[in-house]
């Protein structure tokens, strides 16, 4: 531990109490390693504050004594944008303390929740009061809605609802100077200059803190209808889409997933079972809240089998099978990364050209790197894909992430760039992609993001490392 933590600690007892700052480092540990196990970093402490003054009070400390921060929720982050630095500098900001559901406004639609609640328990305090919140993700059960909002998460109901940054009504944050910016009120109407709440979605926690965010939910559907289906390629299951598309406004999502990705959750969940019976290449989870219910669903399906653009398919008949099939969609990240190394990408391309990719991708990623296996699955209704390369059976882990990963990243983002599309498509860039955003961007992206990060965080504190990097020229100085 440094001087200035070791003053900066003392400063902050009095603030925090005992269950504010932890120092033991088995208890820290837990929390210096991203989800994927990809970085590894160290902090002498972690700071757990308990309410938004308390935040307020570490970060100001943080300013006087120049020691950076790193904001935290779940730690479910897929690019290390919640690890701190290897070097120790940086001391662990854990909003998990500030986990309190502050109100839920049935009538509204609007909720109001600290950055450290779990997403599962603001589904739960939603429909307590007949609302949901419309957002969900296999990690549901780890994270929080500071994360959320940090990272712009998205999910499988981006489709109808948006991601976070069309779901948050408001935002409070601790900024790099320690002052709080009060936004919750979820106003239709606010001209005033630029819209703070949208900057600081998204921003990975390198602008402000947020402890508590507005967040607006929507009734909870009376009819919830749910399908899977197999179809002979992405291309089929465009033309599916655009059907369902045309018949209603309430389809909520449109997940595609290829036959390897569903083996993967059937050998590592127990009690999986394949929705449908036979070998199939390609497969769909539909999913709509039609006032018409299964009726719907069963002339669209029925359409496409007479014109053989669905081989199977099967319709939930009960919220439970329902789970089930949601279940297998949830499990595949968790399933993949059983089978081994990979390089993992979280991208988008426009949706018109997602099917194409899909397949040219994979095809010519497996021909650059002989052994490899490519493959995508993700959201087909909003273009985002996530596209894995796992490394050829036997190859060495530590092997093929230092020396293999930087070189496939580069093939696929490539790619991505040629096709029109984004690198970071809801996981965010972290540090895993910063190099890439920098080599891909534009110089004005490049100059305009430093410019908004130097004007808020000038002493940059806040979550160092991530997205984007002094520029050349002032970290010299």
């Amino acid at each position: 531990m440094t001087p200035a933590q070791s003053a900066m600690l003392d400063a902050l007892r009095p603030v925090l109490g005992p269950n504010g700052i932890i120092t033991d480092p088995a208890d820290i540990a837990p929390w210096e390693t991203d989800w994927r196990r990809r970085f590894h970093g160290r902090s002498p402490a972690l700071l757990a504050p308990a309410s938004t003054a308390e935040v307020s009070a570490i970060v100001g400390a943080a300013v006087r004594h120049r020691v950076p921060l790193v904001p935290q929720g779940g730690n479910s982050s897929m690019v290390g944008g919640a690890t701190p630095p290897a070097d120790g500098s940086a001391l662990i900001l854990s909003l998990r303390r500030m986990n309190r559901i502050r109100s839920v406004d049935a009538e509204a639609g609007l909720a109001v929740a600290e950055a450290g609640v779990i997403l599962s328990d603001l589904h739960d305090a939603a429909s307590a009061m007949e609302r949901r919140f419309p957002l969900t993700l296999g990690a549901k059960g780890s994270a929080t809605i500071g994360g959320l909002v940090s990272t712009n998460a998205g999910g499988t109901q981006v489709l109808r609802f948006g991601s976070m940054r069309g779901l948050v009504a408001g935002l409070e944050v601790v900024l790099a100077d320690g002052s709080i910016h009060d936004g919750l009120a979820a106003l239709k109407k606010d001209n005033r200059g630029y819209d703070l709440t949208q900057l600081l979605v998204g921003a990975e926690g390198t602008l402000g803190v947020v402890t508590a965010a507005t967040l607006r939910l929507v009734p909870v559907p009376e009819i919830r209808t749910t399908a899977w289906v197999t179809v002979a390629d992405p291309k089929a299951a465009l033309i599916l889409l655009r059907r369902f598309q045309q018949a209603t406004e309430a389809l909520e999502s449109f997940e595609i997933l290829p036959r390897e990705s569903l083996a993967a959750v059937l050998a590592y969940v127990p009690g999986a079972r394949a929705p449908v019976v036979g070998d199939h290449a390609w497969h769909v989870l539909i999913e709509h809240t039609d006032a018409t219910g299964a009726a719907l669903m069963e002339r669209l399906l029925a359409d496409a089998l007479g014109d053989n653009l669905v081989a199977d398919a099967t319709i939930a008949a009960s919220e439970a099978q329902a789970a089930a099939f949601w279940r297998i969609r949830e499990s595949i990240s968790d399933s993949e990364r059983a089978l081994g190394p990979a390089s993992q990408h979280d991208l988008s391309v426009p949706v018109e050209t997602m099917p194409r990719f899909m397949i040219e991708a994979a095809a010519a990623c497996e021909a650059r790197f002989p052994g490899t296996h490519a493959s995508g699955f993700g959201h087909l209704g909003d273009g985002n894909i996530h596209f894995h390369v796992r490394a050829a059976p036997g190859t060495d882990p530590d092997v093929w992430y230092a020396e293999n990963v930087p070189e496939v990243t580069r093939f696929v983002d490539d790619l991505v760039i040629a096709a029109g599309g984004s690198i970071a498509a809801e996981h965010g860039i972290g540090q895993m992609k910063r190099g890439e955003l920098e080599r891909l961007s534009s110089p004005a992206r490049l100059a305009t993001l430093r410019a908004i990060k130097t004007a808020m965080d000038p002493l940059y504190i806040l979550n160092p490392g991530k997205l984007v990097a002094l520029a050349p020229e002032a970290a010299a100085q």
